[in-house]
């Protein structure tokens, strides 16, 4: 009988392992690009780069803005003593900014962020190879930060829209842009988080995508790009004292407004006319409802689209269209990111039952084109200089102060340090006059557009009181 050294048997057996390892994994190398992929030629983001990049624009825009060339010329007290003497001082100057943008059609549409564009008297795109052309703005919607831009020509490269929702945390992106100046920057990235909310400065949004891919000022506006090549975002806001975090405007948000915009210069979004207020334990318990989140009606608006459909005060609202909504924020977010005419089925609780109620979302009151003109007229650029910007009383404004009529416009914001500020005026205040013009509405607005004299005198109504606020401003 023949007999093994076992100790040889034991080294042939591992050499024989370890040739077939090798041999394995040689097999795998060659098998194809899924298991090894070339660093240099291989390059996803390379290739992105090298075939979108022209269909993604530089903005720059000017406006031209009034500033006093005197040191004290804003001092409330050396303008009451010597009045009209420091206009004198004053000069208007060009003032400039820059952003980025994308093409999304071959006859020239331009998707940017809205703070790019707003107040601008001139707006220039440059492609990635130089060319320049000149923009107007077609539509403007400062709810998702977005604006519609349009040049002449035709069979310009454009970028494909992809489906944000089906997004993924941790998937790869990439941003093109305009950080700092620096033409058709490339940065890589990866989605940080979905469903962000800010509620900050000038910026109220819910729903951002959170990227690490680097966005820097200039980069507003430009495409947050997936390795399929398509739009999922539009980059625009970033923390600025944090690194790695920047925020996209979701592009199945842009998607439901751009039409609008390019129609219509302002988004018909929907609306359902209710109050809505926080789902807590206590009222879960007192209301019956088991769930933990949802949001609740607290009123409904008279002849509303939700009191056409039924809707009433104390339904707990669960889901929107099949959806679960987490809080009474995700509840609002999903009603403004629909359309006038849209239909909803929203799931409540009511009397400690479920039910399925169907809603057709309406147009928000007070957003007719009339209003919406008005508001882009010679009119409200004079109360801008003073630092305000306003809106029509719409008529959730005037149940919520009482109202008799909705005569006026609204301050929707105020500027910080501006002439209006100083001068006591809030955001929320009512303007019933101006230098003894009667405002039925926005569209009187364009009826003090072309008096003249720097002094600003208006009738002002807040709290149940109407009062008087003079200011000098640039007319």
């Amino acid at each position: 009988m023949k007999t093994y050294n076992t100790k040889h048997w034991k080294y042939s057996f591992t050499t024989i392992s370890a040739i077939a390892a090798v041999m394995l994994l040689a097999a795998f190398l060659t098998a194809g690009t899924a298991w090894a992929q070339d660093p240099f030629s291989g390059n996803p983001v390379a290739k992105i780069a090298e075939d979108l990049s022209p269909a993604v624009v530089n903005i720059d825009v000017e406006a031209m803005v009034t500033r006093s060339a005197h040191p004290f010329a804003d001092d409330p007290f050396f303008r009451q003593f010597f009045g009209e003497e420091f206009k004198r001082f004053s000069r208007t100057v060009p003032m400039k900014g820059r952003g980025s943008g994308f093409i999304v059609s071959k006859d020239g549409h331009i998707v940017t962020n809205n703070h790019v564009v707003d107040g601008a008297d001139k707006i220039t795109v440059t492609f990635s190879d130089g060319t320049v052309h000149e923009a107007k703005v077609l539509g403007k919607d400062p709810t998702f930060d977005l604006a519609i831009l349009k040049i002449e020509g035709a069979n310009f490269p454009y970028l494909e829209l992809g489906d944000s929702d089906k997004s993924r945390v941790g998937e790869w992106v990439v941003a093109i842009g305009n950080p700092f100046g620096l033409e058709h920057t490339v940065t890589v990235g990866v989605i940080s988080a979905k469903n962000r909310s800010i509620h900050a400065g000038n910026v109220n949004f819910d729903g951002f995508l959170q990227t690490d891919a680097a966005i820097n000022p200039g980069n507003s506006g430009g495409p947050l790009i997936d390795l399929n090549g398509k739009v999922v975002g539009i980059n625009t806001a970033i923390v600025p004292y944090a690194q790695g975090i920047g925020f996209a405007v979701p592009v199945n948000m842009a998607k439901q407004v751009m039409d609008d915009l390019i129609k219509f210069g302002r988004v018909k979004r929907g609306w359902l006319g209710v109050y809505i207020q926080a789902l807590t334990k206590e009222f879960a318990e007192a209301y019956g409802v088991e769930e933990d989140n949802g949001a609740v009606i607290s009123d409904v608006i008279a002849d509303s689209p939700a009191e056409k459909a039924g809707l009433k005060r104390g339904d707990v609202i669960l889901t929107v269209s099949g959806e679960k909504i987490k809080n009474h924020q995700e509840f609002v977010a999903k009603i403004r990111q629909r359309l006038v005419g849209d239909k909803v089925s929203l799931g409540i609780i009511r009397n400690r039952e479920k039910s399925t109620v169907q809603v057709t979302l309406g147009e928000i009151p007070g957003s007719d084109d009339d209003s919406t003109a008005a508001l882009s007229s010679d009119g409200t650029r004079v109360l801008k200089n003073l630092g305000l910007e306003v809106g029509p009383v719409t008529e959730e404004i005037q149940k919520k102060n009482d109202l008799k009529n909705r005569e006026g416009i609204v301050v929707q914001s105020v500027e910080t340090g501006s002439m209006a500020q100083r001068g006591g005026i809030r955001e929320g205040d009512i303007i019933l006059e101006v230098n003894g013009v009667r405002l039925s509405g926005p569209k009187d607005l364009d009826k003090i557009s072309s008096r003249k004299g720097g002094s600003t005198v208006m009738l002002v109504w807040r709290d149940g009181r109407t009062f008087f606020v003079s200011m000098r401003g640039v007319r």
